[in-house]
Order: structure tokens, then C-alpha cells, then sequence
């Protein structure tokens, strides 16, 4: 078989979503641009080699509605025939992206594929390309009548069916700000982030925008529920109201991208194969309560390779809200130490169709410095589905 391999990976430093943002200043086609740039300039790879580039974003609007991949292709002056895509699912736009440019590669369609992810929430605002229609359909609203709900009131769900506190909550976003802190401190940030340069300004962007060293549960505790309404209070009598901004992800600017190969192209770029791509897989679950997917998509991927939970060294699932990772680690029984070692979503931010690449980013790095074998990462999408992937080291 001719397996698909990571020769490197990269992302931005994450900026926060409004209008002084560190990275406010920069077009998402130009964010992405320097990030592709980054990549293959630090492998040495001849841009022309690439058989494809395939970009996940989800809010293909406004200046992310050109094909924003082929753009940010053409905007860093590579060659014109290399094509590109842009992926959309939902918030594991650029894992999807990444799961459709390694079946290329096992089905021998591809041998070199540039895999990236971009989201500017500050430029493009997360839902502007409803343009206020209805996106469900009448016979969706009357399957799940009276309708689909958001994202946050899944959240609110989830807590309540898995019996979540707002203690436990709040402390789950603090650790999530406490780890991304320690390793930033550590420098264990510093060979996946490329630096950004924003119009305007003579300082690069290195450092992520994001995190909040010294957070705490009790400073959390203090902040008022961020979904509740006196209509889905009715709908949902029994909730609480836990979920605040400080257990949501972040609203964020943010680029990543990743290199995959055949291990025949590694091989004669005499590059080394960093990992491989052991399985991958995706699941629909249930679309009101929606961010449970992880839980299923996790079950199924361990089935189908016979791998054990135990056996996985790293663990990344996106902090969407507190009440996700939560209730994944309450079904599946994961060991604390290796759910998000270095933090996640809810201190790292969350640019939507830059996810998935940003977190296999994270995620190598860190088992290249523990020398670990297995990882593990799983994204909720909205709609209720997931995907999932398992990554394997020598």
C-alpha cells in the first residue's frame, strides 16, 4: 500500500476575532498565503510538484468566497497549474480536508498535497453568509420540530444529560488556558508557529494572541450564561444554564497548513516521513444535541483499526465548548494527562476551517517531543457530525 505521510506541519499565531485583533489588519487570502509560503519553504519542496491544494473553510463569504485556496495559491506567486479546493464542513472543515487528500494519496491519485485551513471571524463574521435566510429548510424544522437549535444550547445539553457543573466547567477552561500558558512559556509553540507579517505594521505576529495566563475558576465563575433565553428556557426547562464565553471557544483569525505525501514522493524528496496517517473516519449523530459526535466517530475508528483507547499517547478534542471534551472523557474513560496536553480551543482559539489542520499541528509537535507513537483527534461539527484520525509515529 502506498501509505500517505506528513512531512511537516505549521500554523499561525492565532489572533483574537475583532477589530484590533493581531491579525484583523490582514486579508484571509494573504493570511493564508504566508502560512503555504512558510510551509514549503521550510521543506525546500518545488511548489511545482504539488498535485493539489486542499483548503478547508467554513464561512465562504465576503473575501473567503473566491475559492480561498487557490487565491492564497496565487497570491504567493506559486504555479498556476497546480489547482486548488476549498472544503466545507462545518467546523472540521480542514480535517475533512486532510482525510480527502490522504484516501488520494492511498488511492494513488496523489503524491504531493498541500492541506491548509483559514478563518478570519474578525473580517468575516461567523454566520454572515446566511445573509439572514433560513439555512434548515422547512422539512428539517419540522423533523425536529420546533427546530434545530444552536450550537451553544447543544452545549447546554450536553452538560446537563452528562451531569456537568459549572465547577467542573470552569475549571476545565482554566486548565485549557493554564496548559496553553505553560507551553508557550516552555517555547513548545515555537517550531509549529510561523511568524505573520500585517500590513501596517514592522513587527511580525510570532506569539498566539489568545491565551490568558492566570486564569482561574473562580475568576470564570463570576460570568453570567452566555445561551439562555426566555424561549429555550421553555423549550428546556431542565437546563441550568452553565456555559459561559469563558467555557466557549474563541471567536479567531487563524491559518494552518500541513504537507502530505506518498511515502514514493517522501522518499525522493529525501525528506523524512514525520508521521503517518494510520485511519480516518466520519460520523453523523444527533443534529440537535450535535456536538456529541466525537463519541461515536471515536468508537468507530478504534473498531475499525483494533487500537485501544489506552493505547493512544495524545489525545486533541476540540474544545468547542468545555461540555464536549467533557463528555467524551466521561464516555470513553480517557486518562486526563493526555485529553489537550497543551491546551486547546477555548485558549487557543477556534478559526473554524483552520481547526483541523491547527490541531494535527499541535498535535505532532507534541508527540515528537514526548516521543510518542499514537495520537488521536476528533472535531464536533455543527449538523451533528464528527471526524476523526488517528496519526502514527515510528
Amino acid at each position: 500500500m502506498n501509505e500517505a505521510v506528513v512531512i511537516d506541519a505549521v500554523r499561525s499565531p492565532m489572533g483574537r476575532a475583532r477589530p484590533d485583533g493581531a491579525l484583523a489588519g490582514l486579508h484571509p487570502v494573504e493570511l493564508l498565503s504566508q502560512v503555504i509560503t512558510a510551509l514549503l519553504e521550510r521543506t525546500g519542496v518545488d511548489p511545482a510538484l504539488v498535485d493539489d491544494v486542499l483548503v478547508g473553510c467554513v464561512t465562504q463569504s465576503s473575501e473567503q468566497s473566491g475559492n480561498v485556496g487557490r487565491m492564497a495559491w496565487l497570491a504567493a506567486g506559486y504555479p498556476e497549474h497546480v489547482p486548488a479546493v476549498t472544503v466545507e464542513r462545518k467546523c472540521g472543515s480542514s480535517q475533512q480536508a486532510l482525510q480527502f487528500a490522504a484516501q488520494g494519496v492511498l488511492a494513488g491519485g496523489y503524491d504531493l498535497v498541500v492541506v491548509a485551513g483559514v478563518e478570519s471571524m474578525s473580517r468575516v463574521p461567523i454566520g454572515s453568509n446566511r445573509q439572514g435566510a433560513d439555512i434548515h429548510g422547512p422539512s428539517v424544522v419540522n423533523r425536529y420540530a420546533p427546530g434545530l437549535i444552536p450550537q451553544g444550547v447543544s452545549a447546554e445539553l450536553i452538560a446537563d444529560r452528562w451531569k456537568l457543573s459549572r465547577y467542573q466547567l470552569d475549571e476545565f477552561a482554566a486548565r485549557s488556558h493554564r496548559l496553553a500558558a505553560e507551553a508557550a512559556a516552555a517555547g513548545a509553540f515555537r517550531r509549529e508557529i510561523v511568524p505573520v507579517r500585517v500590513p501596517g505594521s514592522t513587527a511580525l505576529v510570532d506569539a498566539d494572541e489568545t491565551i490568558r495566563p492566570g486564569t482561574t475558576a473562580e475568576a470564570i465563575a463570576a460570568l453570567r450564561p452566555a445561551f439562555r433565553s426566555d424561549e429555550f428556557a421553555e423549550r428546556f426547562p431542565d437546563v441550568e444554564w452553565r456555559i459561559t464565553p469563558a467555557t466557549s471557544s474563541q471567536l479567531t483569525d487563524g491559518a494552518s497548513a500541513v504537507l502530505i505525501a506518498s511515502e514514493r514522493m517522501a522518499r525522493s524528496l529525501r525528506r523524512p516521513a514525520r508521521a503517518r496517517f494510520r485511519a480516518f473516519r466520519s460520523c453523523g449523530d444527533d443534529p440537535l444535541l450535535m456536538l456529541t459526535g466525537p463519541i461515536r466517530v471515536t468508537r468507530q475508528i478504534l473498531a475499525r483499526t483494533g487500537l485501544t483507547l489506552d493505547q493512544m499517547d495524545h489525545v486533541e478534542v476540540n474544545e468547542a465548548f468545555a461540555s464536549v471534551p467533557l463528555a467524551w472523557q466521561a464516555e470513553m474513560g480517557a486518562a486526563q494527562e493526555t485529553l489537550n496536553p497543551r491546551g486547546g480551543a477555548i485558549a487557543l482559539g477556534h478559526p473554524l476551517g483552520a481547526t483541523g489542520c491547527r490541531l494535527l499541528t499541535t498535535m505532532l509537535h507534541a508527540m515528537e517531543d514526548a516521543d510518542q507513537r499514537y495520537g488521536l483527534q476528533t472535531v464536533c461539527e455543527a449538523g451533528g457530525m464528527a471526524n476523526a484520525l488517528i496519526l502514527e509515529r515510528d
